[in-house]
């Protein structure tokens, strides 16, 4: 997994808290609102924040197994 910048975690905790109904566990409803919601131009962290988003949402507790 990797480690999001902060901005990413700033501004996604920042927008389920403003709009928590705008959002759900679908990345790609997720991605379509950040666009709505935000005036982020770059793809990919578009992409970063909506994915952080839908991780928040479905519980956060996707493990993989390692061992």
């Amino acid at each position: 997994m990797a480690i999001k910048p902060k901005y990413v975690k700033q501004l996604g905790k920042l927008l389920l808290e403003k709009y928590p109904d705008a959002f759900n566990t679908d990345f790609e409803t997720n991605k379509e609102s950040v666009s709505t919601l935000t005036n982020v131009e770059s793809k990919g962290v578009r992409n970063r924040i909506a994915g952080y988003i839908t991780r928040k949402k479905s519980g956060g507790n996707q493990s993989s197994s390692s061992a």
